[in-house]
């Protein structure tokens, strides 16, 4: 045995303490008290989980905030303004913009990311390869899935179709769809089934962002996977059109989604920024409650979408604080609804990505954070911080936790701080 991990709260059991045995990056063992030959690292009763999970992120138009002359904070103004300055990308920047985000992810306790790369004939691979080219570096911290998508159109992109198909020979796992910003939402919807098929890859769409119910996609996504048999590989992001509908119509729309297997990845910060911009009194908030999803049977996630650029012009990576946000938003408190938060950054995205290994299981890899706090609830509640992460039984990262200096007769005014690091 490596490492034993003693004095964990693990998340999803309610058996008290447990100490972790990890060997090999997998955990070995996990037992009221183990005593074993290695290192051990006290939880002290705090929380322990799988590492966070990512499901919806875009770190190949990341931090261009600087670059955009941001008016209107409408989702056309957003896509015109990144279609402007991502003429300009270079591979090196594309590569530094993403890292600086992905390394503060990771400082977050984000282990597995699945990030939305635009593919299209004006960037081709510019981004893609310098998303590949992050993943490799950073595999020791992170498992970074790529999903190639078309931001600007398919049906009305001449040659944006070939260049998704070479993309998913190349490696990329996913594919996505932005139907709204096709001249045939429809059409575009029906090519991205077909890729996928052929591919054997999964769907991860941007589906329905805008102010009201007319108009939307999401029940002809929910057919077009019935057609192809594809329950369970399916997803799509934002639907902020679902949240304006009456209750009776989102009860049906929620169990159809359940019954042909299609998820819903919430984004509360973009959702919140974008939605009602025409509107200047009783402004809608645009954040589909997923809590309630969930209790009709949709399995959801919580994620960020975009970090400082015209989409979101904000942003640290941290999926606490997004959660957090969105039990703000969505009117969540109670206990079971706040641990069903944190489980829809862990457990729950871990499913809509297929990932049967994930979770703090015997036989599992040992991809695991310790938080400040007791539960998850609190983790939620309280926006409590990682302390530090193990990466399939490597240490990734470390964060101190705060600490007080109260005033005393014989300490020094400034004592030895040494020197932060540039962030």
């Amino acid at each position: 045995m490596d490492l034993v991990i003693a004095n964990a709260r693990i998340f999803g059991r309610e058996d008290g303490l447990a100490d972790i045995g990890v060997a090999g990056g997998r955990i070995i063992a996990i037992e009221p008290r183990l005593e074993a030959a290695a290192a051990r690292l006290d939880a002290g009763g705090r929380l322990v989980s799988a590492g966070l999970v990512e499901t919806h992120i875009h770190l190949d138009k990341t931090r261009i905030i600087d670059r955009c002359a941001v008016s209107e904070g409408t989702v056309q103004e957003a896509v015109a303004l990144t279609a402007a300055a991502k003429r300009r990308f270079t591979e090196a920047d594309v590569y530094a913009r993403a890292r600086r985000t992905l390394e503060r992810a990771v400082l977050n306790g984000t282990m597995l990311m699945r990030t939305h790369v635009e593919i299209d004939p004006a960037i081709r691979f510019l981004g893609f390869d310098a998303i590949r080219q992050l993943a490799r570096d950073y595999a020791w911290a992170i498992d970074l899935e790529i999903c190639a998508f078309p931001q600007e159109g398919l049906t009305n992109n001449p040659g944006t179709e070939e260049l998704l198909a070479e993309a998913l020979r190349r490696g990329a796992r996913v594919i996505g769809a932005v139907p709204y910003t096709d001249s045939d939402p429809h059409g575009q919807i029906d090519r991205i089934f077909a890729l996928a098929r052929a591919h054997d890859v999964d769907i991860d769409m941007h589906l329905d962002l805008g102010d009201g119910p007319e108009g939307m996609d999401i029940e002809y996504v929910c057919d077009a996977t019935e057609r192809y048999g594809y329950g369970g590989r399916v997803a799509v992001g934002h639907v902020t059109r679902l949240s304006t509908v009456p209750p009776a119509r989102f009860e049906a729309i929620a169990r159809r989604l359940a019954d042909v297997g299609v998820a819903v990845t919430v984004l509360p910060s973009t959702d919140l920024y974008l939605c009602g911009r025409q509107q200047d009194h009783r402004v809608q908030r645009g954040v589909t409650p997923a809590h309630k999803l969930l209790r009709l049977g949709v399995n959801c996630s919580l994620s960020t979408n975009n970090v400082l650029n015209p989409f979101t012009p904000y942003g640290d990576a941290s999926l606490i604080r997004m959660a957090n946000l969105y039990a703000n938003v969505c009117h969540v408190g109670g206990a079971e609804d706040l641990a069903e938060c944190f489980a829809m950054l862990t457990t729950r995205s871990a499913r809509l990505m297929r990932r049967a290994e994930y979770g703090i299981a015997v036989g599992r890899p040992a991809d695991l954070v310790i938080f400040d706090c007791r539960d998850a609830k609190a983790a939620i509640a309280e926006l409590a911080q990682p302390l530090c992460g193990l990466k399939r039984g490597r240490l990734s990262f470390t964060r101190q936790a705060g600490r007080l200096h109260p005033a005393m007769a014989d300490q020094a005014p400034w004592p030895e701080l040494g020197a932060f690091e540039a962030g």
